[in-house]
């Protein structure tokens, strides 16, 4: 008769386990795998899947059970990293939206706010515009495998069985949200100058012709720049984002 003790399946088990809760909870917060079109099966299953493949090049953990007294720090530690890997890519989106909203209420498009289900928040329609176009340039340039990648490297910056709070400090997520915001508005810094001149001008114009109503022609001239602002540069958002992206990579990646 076969008989398999518990240190044989606590050997079988532990490494695809403690990866796959990291992974899961990854895809619990990061953008676009968050997603409520992404069924929450198909959610656990890809990040087994993930964890499964990924075996051949995780770094060599230690060995640890459902009745080890470390269960329970590993696996908040796991859960921790992975929400905080998320949130960091989740930054990303943020830094854009930024650029979004400030060009929105410089084009006086402020008023035309929307109810954002994901953040639970109201946002401009520019916001949620730049939000739409990150989450194609995620899709098409790579930006899930790119957290992938994320994920395998956070194993050898953060391994297994290291303490939370050691592992936080070490992130140093508040760096990486003063590099957002100050991408955001270095993003929207093109299209601000563009307002910024036209405003001037029919500033200019009020003075010379007083005659000339500037409010009724002000907002079609400043929404107007504005669209061709974002139709010039929104080409460009690429950079920024594969920027901000690879920084995350090197946040997690121990680099």
């Amino acid at each position: 008769m076969i008989s398999i003790s518990e240190a044989q399946l606590a050997a079988w088990i532990s490494p695809i386990f403690w990866p796959f809760v990291r992974t899961l909870a990854v895809f619990t917060s990061a953008p676009v795998f968050s997603s409520r079109a992404f069924p929450v099966r198909a959610r656990i299953g890809l990040a087994f899947l993930v964890a499964l493949a990924s075996q051949a090049s995780l770094p060599d953990g230690p060995i640890i059970g459902f009745n080890d007294p470390r269960a329970l720090g590993v696996l908040m530690q796991q859960i921790g990293v992975g929400l905080a890997l998320g949130f960091a890519v989740q930054l990303v989106f943020a830094a854009v939206e930024l650029a979004g909203e400030v060009v929105g209420f410089q084009m006086g498009l402020n008023f035309a706010s929307f109810f954002d289900p994901s953040m639970n928040t109201q946002s401009s329609a520019l916001a949620q515009f730049f939000g739409q176009m990150t989450s194609l340039l995620f899709v098409v340039m790579n930006g899930h495998l790119m957290v992938l990648m994320a994920v395998n490297k956070s194993f050898v910056a953060f391994p297994i069985d290291q303490n939370f709070l050691q592992a936080l400090a070490t992130m140093k997520l508040f760096k990486l949200g003063t590099d957002l915001f100050a991408s955001g508005l270095w993003i929207a810094m093109p299209m601000i100058g563009m307002l910024m001149f036209a405003n001037l001008a029919m500033g200019i114009i009020s003075r010379v012709a007083p005659q000339m109503n500037i409010f009724a022609i002000g907002f079609p001239i400043t929404l107007a720049v504005g669209l061709i602002g974002v139709a010039y540069t929104l080409p460009m958002l690429d950079q920024p984002f594969i920027s901000l992206m690879g920084r995350v990579i090197d946040l997690f990646g121990g680099t």
